[in-house]
């Protein structure tokens, strides 16, 4: 794998993927849910899901933020954005707004209250994508990320299915070992715990 995340690779992945892809996230739904919890959105309020992918996490943002919310949810991947579509079609929401776009170009004309990075590893390895979508959230806004990481070198069973995963989801194996750590760099400081046999992480922290 390349050394920085590559968006053509990314995107011919995701097109392959978008038929299956609910399917194969479903192991790691524990883990979405309890990142949104993490994230605490509140009534009334605006949050950003980064690299949205089909809208698996639109059901429980938007259930948190209520009718006088607002959800956001930005994607680059087309197939992936148009199965979001007809998730929120077919609902009839009315407050939730896609964007079909990279995180490091796309507008967003707010500021959000809070926002989610739901295994976005290439996303995170992307300086400019980082401070573009953080440029899109008001002072204090709270920001939960999670995904792959390289468990213990001792650990190897798990990191074989770490990198069995990654094959699939990502593009790049650069900063597994702490993918959090440009989005903490630019954020502020980070509170990080470990899920799955530390084959996931979960890092929250507030835009100061």
């Amino acid at each position: 794998m390349p050394a920085k995340p590559d968006r053509q690779a990314a995107l011919e992945q995701y097109r392959r993927r978008s038929g299956v892809y609910d399917l194969e996230l479903a192991l790691f739904e524990p883990i979405r849910r309890e990142a949104i919890v993490l994230l605490a959105p509140r009534p009334g309020e605006t949050v950003i899901d980064f690299g949205c992918g089909t809208g698996l996490s639109l059901p429980q943002v938007r259930a948190a933020v209520g009718a006088r919310g607002h959800v956001v949810g930005i994607e680059q991947s087309p197939e992936m954005i148009e199965r979001a579509r007809q998730r929120v079609t077919s609902r009839r929401w009315r407050n939730v707004e896609l964007i079909c776009a990279p995180v490091e170009t796309a507008h967003w004309h707010g500021k959000a209250d809070a926002a989610l990075f739901h295994f976005t590893h290439d996303l995170l390895q992307h300086p400019e994508a980082v401070a573009n979508a953080l440029g899109m959230l008001r002072q204090g806004a709270r920001v939960v990320a999670c995904g792959l990481r390289w468990a213990p070198r001792w650990a190897l069973a798990v990191n074989a299915g770490v990198y069995l995963a990654a094959r699939r989801s990502i593009t790049t194996l650069a900063g597994l070992e702490q993918p959090w750590r440009e989005l903490e760099r630019q954020l502020g400081p980070m509170r990080s715990a470990s899920r799955l046999f530390s084959a996931v992480y979960i890092a929250h922290g507030q835009r100061h």
